[in-house]
Order: C-alpha cells, then sequence, then structure tokens
C-alpha cells in the first residue's frame, strides 16, 4: 500500500472467538485483590486466617481451567502476566506512598498500613504464587496426559493438593517466620492450607461445570475419537 493508497474500510485485528483472554484476566484479577486483601490477618475463632483466603482459592480454580483446556504453556504465559502484575501493583503503592500528599490530606499513616510497600510480604506473596501456580498446573497436566480426558476429579484435587501446599510454605514462611511464632506459625500455615484446600474441593461442582461449558465453546478444543 502506498502513502497516497487509503483503505476502503477502517482496519482492525481479529477477535479470536476464545474463552481465553476472558479466563486470564479474571485470573490476574482474582490474583491482585487477594494479594492487597492477605496484608490483613482475621482470626475466625481460634483460626488465623488473612483476607486472601476469601478469593485466592479462586485463582487456583482459574489456573486449573486454564491448565485443563488450554494446557501448560498457556496456563503458563497467564502466570507470568499475573506475577508481573503483582510487582506492578506494589511498586504502584509504593510510588503512591512516597509521594508528597496533597493540602488537607491527613491519611498517610493509614495509608501506608493497609497498602503500604512491604518487601517482605512482596516478595513472599509472588513467590509463593509463582511457585504454587507452575507446580499446579504442570502436575495437573501431568495427571491429564495418563487419564485423558477421564478423572478430572483426580487431577484437580492432586493438583490443588501440591500447588496449594508449596504456595502456602513458600507465602508463609518468607512472610511471617519470625513474626507469628510457635504454635500461632504452625496454626497459620495449617489452617491456611486446609481451608484453601478444602474450599476447591467444595466448589469442585462449580469447576466441572465451567470447565465443561468452556471445553464445549472453545472452538479449538476437539476431542479425538
Amino acid at each position: 500500500m502506498t502513502n497516497l493508497q487509503k483503505p476502503a474500510a477502517p482496519v482492525y485485528a481479529s477477535n479470536t472467538p476464545s474463552y481465553y483472554p476472558l479466563i486470564s484476566a479474571v485470573f490476574v484479577s482474582l490474583l491482585v485483590i487477594s494479594n492487597i486483601g492477605a496484608v490483613k490477618l482475621i482470626a475466625v475463632g481460634p483460626l488465623i486466617l488473612d483476607g486472601g483466603a476469601f478469593l485466592f482459592p479462586l485463582v487456583y480454580v482459574a489456573g486449573d481451567v486454564l491448565s485443563e483446556v488450554y494446557g501448560f504453556k498457556a496456563a503458563r504465559k497467564a502466570i507470568f502476566v499475573g506475577f508481573a502484575m503483582s510487582i506492578l501493583a506494589a511498586l504502584t503503592f509504593w510510588l503512591v506512598q512516597i509521594s508528597p500528599a496533597g493540602g488537607g490530606w491527613s491519611n498517610q499513616a493509614a495509608f501506608e498500613a493497609i497498602l503500604g510497600f512491604v518487601p517482605r510480604i512482596v516478595f513472599a506473596s509472588v513467590c509463593g504464587f509463582l511457585v504454587g501456580q507452575l507446580l499446579n498446573s504442570y502436575v495437573l497436566v501431568k495427571i491429564k496426559a495418563r487419564t485423558n480426558e477421564g478423572s478430572l476429579w483426580l487431577r484437580l484435587i492432586g493438583s490443588t493438593l501440591v500447588g496449594e501446599l508449596a504456595d502456602t510454605l513458600v507465602f508463609c514462611t518468607i512472610a511471617f517466620y519470625g513474626i507469628i511464632t510457635g504454635g500461632d506459625f504452625l496454626n497459620y500455615v495449617i489452617v491456611g492450607y486446609l481451608y484453601k484446600t478444602l474450599l476447591e474441593v467444595v466448589l469442585l461442582p462449580v469447576t466441572y461445570r465451567l470447565i465443561k461449558h468452556i471445553k464445549s465453546n472453545e472452538p479449538t478444543y476437539v476431542v479425538a475419537n
């Protein structure tokens, strides 16, 4: 096309009819929101959890869907994007924290207490997420290689047991070891792991239906006869 020629109509890239971009966006959004919530420890009776417990199990549900339907490479791409966005969020909060406050704004201490940049927490979060999610995806696709389309429950639960364990151990150890001590630390690790794992088991019917729907409507998902 020369400089004098003009297209007959506006040109746009093709919007491929796939669920992958939508699921990836939900996956990353759930992660970032959970990381913000995780800065607060909450007590449920004698149990100690962090605020990420409300949504973080759904990150693994979305990760399971990505791995089951699109494979390890596609899931890994979304995991790396989530990793990068978590770091970007932390750096953004840090820049806001150190920026001069506007006149009349007197909530600097409150902002720093909730969203302030805490290197140890950020490092723990991104390390736990990266290790846990990569293991979760890897284990799921390895089990699928042996079970094909059958035994979905086995790969969903098996991958969760491995991924959540790695995630919980890495995050809790880096973030709170020495801050939460003795029995309280053990309580935090065990309860957090059991809670997140059991919640994913409870959500299995939802995960099953979601995977079935996406497989049925994903144009490129074809099961060989």
